[in-house]
């Protein structure tokens, strides 16, 4: 069977797929697949490019085990062009998010299906190159960026013993050109939207000018897992390397805020943490703004790497596992908050 004669509805069935998927592929099947078809890496390729995307041999010896093809897997080769297509089609668009879009396939598909979104990003990688270069960024930026598909794909097969993602979709930003690793910290083409609570009426004129306002083009701050700590000296130039690099790169827009929403801002860290840790040094970098929400299992997974597993079973090896793992015990909750700075 030729992959470009199937449909959604023919590749829905053929892979088994529920009514849950039917959406996504309604939405791929109406941007269409590429007018020239995208291709995987020819075999002289891989080694090379697996270095660059950082992923590791084991996994690569997976990945190759598993590559699909269009004769072999018709169905899965329709998804990989659409999805391959979209992210093309948004090459550069951070107004437009794909978060409840792509629907981790079902695990009757055995490998394939887990390694799958690891496919689409190889196939886009030239597309993604393309546009870095276009842009005027340098190869080292634009490799340390899509090299967090290899750093995701090792914490998968750490957590898990197998390749695969934990998180597909987050890739979809380093893949559209999305998100920058500069040093320690990941940047985001973000703006501010006008149901942000950028601040409270009682702090709100105490706060430093510019103040962000909705709209407003930001950087949404990302902290990588490898890269060593958040001291404040990598995290400053980090800071530094962003004003520089947007402005050069990313002219149309005059990036004045970076924001952050992480579990890291949650100020009750501060009462486990000694002044000069550096996470609570990473929080006063911020105008932290009202509310939040519960972030107990990011917290778990974010500091342990473990899913699932009870408050009881966790590490306390350090300051910081202690204090999530005794917060927790007490019946206390940790959040997700969010804070802004001005650049």
């Amino acid at each position: 069977m030729n992959w470009l004669d199937l449909n959604a509805e023919a590749v829905s069935t053929g892979l088994g797929l529920g009514e849950e998927f039917a959406p996504w592929l309604a939405e791929l099947e109406r941007i269409g697949a590429p007018t020239l078809p995208s291709s995987l890496p020819d075999e002289h390729e891989i080694d090379e490019l697996f270095a660059h995307l950082g992923i590791a041999p084991e996994a690569g010896e997976e990945l190759r085990a598993n590559w699909p093809s269009p004769e072999r897997n018709p169905e899965l080769w329709w998804l990989l062009q659409h999805c391959h297509r979209q992210l093309v089609t948004l090459m550069g668009r951070s107004d437009i998010s794909l978060y409840g879009q792509w629907h981790r396939l079902p695990s009757h598909l055995g490998a394939l299906g887990r390694l799958f979104f690891i496919y689409v990003y190889l196939a886009t990688v030239p597309a993604v190159r393309q546009w870095h270069q276009e842009r005027g960024i340098e190869d080292a930026v634009s490799w340390a960026t899509l090299a967090d598909l290899g750093e995701h794909i090792a914490i998968h097969r750490r957590v898990y013993g197998n390749a695969g993602l934990y998180s597909h979709i987050w890739l979809t930003l380093h893949f559209r050109g999305i998100i920058y690793r500069l040093g320690r910290l990941q940047f985001e083409l973000w703006r501010f939207s006008p149901k942000w609570p950028i601040y409270d009426e009682a702090n709100g004129d105490n706060l430093p000018e510019p103040k962000p306002f909705p709209e407003a083009p930001a950087l949404s701050i990302h902290i990588p897992e490898s890269g060593g700590s958040i001291d404040p000296a990598a995290c400053d130039a980090s800071l530094a390397w962003a004003r520089e690099f947007f402005a050069r790169h990313f002219p149309e827009k005059q990036y004045l805020f970076a924001r952050c929403n992480s579990w890291l801002l949650d100020p009750q860290l501060a009462d486990y943490l000694p002044p000069t840790a550096n996470i609570v040094r990473f929080q006063r970098h911020f105008n932290l703004v009202p509310g939040g929400e519960i972030g107990d299992e990011d917290v778990i997974w974010f500091v342990f790497r473990q899913d699932g597993t009870s408050v009881d079973q966790l590490p306390t090896r350090t300051t910081l596992e202690r204090a999530v793992v005794e917060h927790l015990q007490a019946g206390k909750h940790w959040e997700m908050r969010s804070g802004w700075m001005t650049l």
